[in-house]
């Protein structure tokens, strides 16, 4: 050992050998700690892993996202159709919670809209209750115009007829039954309703005409020969009275040296057919 802690003149003290060898030592002591990196592979190992770690984070944390908004989008569809059902099926609990004001409202326009339904049903039965009625007018309208046609075709001679009535038979052995006591006949028997007649197969109409001369009388410009022979359609007994009645036909022909058969029956047939007269000059009155 050197240095001013020892005396000046002292002996060396062997130990100062042993003193001054050590500090070559301490570097080994101090090259010593390089070894120590033989312990640290042991915990590197571990460590390591840890480090790699964070490098997969982004894709695990992408996953996340997609499988959160997969999970999220499920729900709010879950929750859809869960409000959907609930509304459909059990509307009052869906209004518990609506505002007084509010359900005022919504029954103000179910109100509005059950008289808009109301007016629209009424339109609809008024309209089929026109149509019916319109139907059952023309149905109406076509049965009255078709028995109207019956009607006149009878009364001008262009169809066949029957019914209760008289057939009336006009002898002349004379030949002085004269043209005036064929259209005093006619015209008796349609003063008592007469409807239709015919002589010796001549139809008479609205516009018949009797002409000639005793023993060659014309209807209508056929020639009728005695005995004259009247069917009739009408009511027998009306027309068998208007017939009889004193002054008339059976007395003037009964005169003249003739005389008048009255057969009254339940059924007689005119059918003697006359042509439908063409009118000249008349034409319908259509208002215009």
């Amino acid at each position: 050992m050197s240095g001013p802690d020892r005396p000046a003149g002292a002996p060396e003290d062997p130990r100062d050998d042993e003193v001054q060898a050590l500090p070559p030592e301490e570097p080994a002591a101090a090259e010593h700690p390089p070894e120590q990196p033989t312990e640290e592979p042991a915990e590197q190992p571990v460590e390591q892993p840890a480090a790699a770690a964070p490098a997969p984070r982004p894709r695990r944390r992408r996953q996340s996202l997609v499988a959160a908004s997969l999970i999220a989008v499920l729900t709010v569809l879950l929750g859809f159709a869960i409000a959907v059902q609930v509304r459909s099926t059990d509307t009052g609990e869906a209004l518990e919670g609506v505002r007084e004001e509010d359900l005022i409202g919504i029954l103000d326009d179910l109100d509005a809209r059950e008289d808009r339904l109301r007016a629209q049903i009424a339109d609809q039965r008024a309209a089929l209750r026109e149509l019916s009625d319109t139907d059952s007018r023309a149905a109406a309208a076509l049965a009255d115009a078709s028995e109207r046609a019956d009607a006149l075709a009878v009364l001008n001679g262009t169809v066949p007829a029957e019914g209760p009535g008289l057939v009336i038979t006009i002898r002349d052995p004379e030949g002085q039954v004269r043209v005036a006591d064929l259209l005093d006949a006619v015209q008796e028997l349609r003063g008592a309703g007469a409807e239709t007649m015919q002589i010796d197969g001549v139809r008479v109409g609205v516009s018949t005409a009797v002409t000639g001369t005793p023993g060659d009388l014309r209807v209508d410009g056929r020639p009728v020969t005695a005995p004259y022979e009247v069917v009739v359609i009408g009511s027998a007994q009306d027309l068998r009275t208007a017939m009889s009645i004193p002054g008339g036909v059976v007395d003037r022909v009964g005169r003249q040296g003739g005389s008048v058969d009255i057969e009254q029956r339940d059924r007689v047939v005119v059918d003697a057919l006359r042509s439908l007269d063409e009118p000249q000059y008349a034409q319908p009155d259509t208002g215009d």
